[in-house]
């Protein structure tokens, strides 16, 4: 395969193949974790919790961030 425009296919037909490997393997997690969160509300009440700790603390961080903003020219 030396031709430029078959490798650019083949290339590109390998990262298609990967990427809806790796979306239907997230689409598939994420749908067996919502399962699990609606068999057991306590938690579905945990994650949550966790999740606002979690972007509470983030945003907090950010907002006490005394670091200079990256500008560019």
């Amino acid at each position: 395969m030396g031709h430029v425009l078959l490798q650019s296919l083949a290339l590109g037909s390998v990262q298609i193949a990967v990427g809806t490997l790796v979306n239907g393997l997230i689409v598939i997690s994420a749908g067996a974790l919502a399962a699990f969160l609606a068999r057991r509300p306590v938690w579905l009440r945990v994650q949550r919790y966790v999740t606002g700790t979690v972007l509470g603390a983030f945003a907090v961080s950010m907002a006490t961030d005394r670091s200079k903003a990256v500008v560019s020219a």
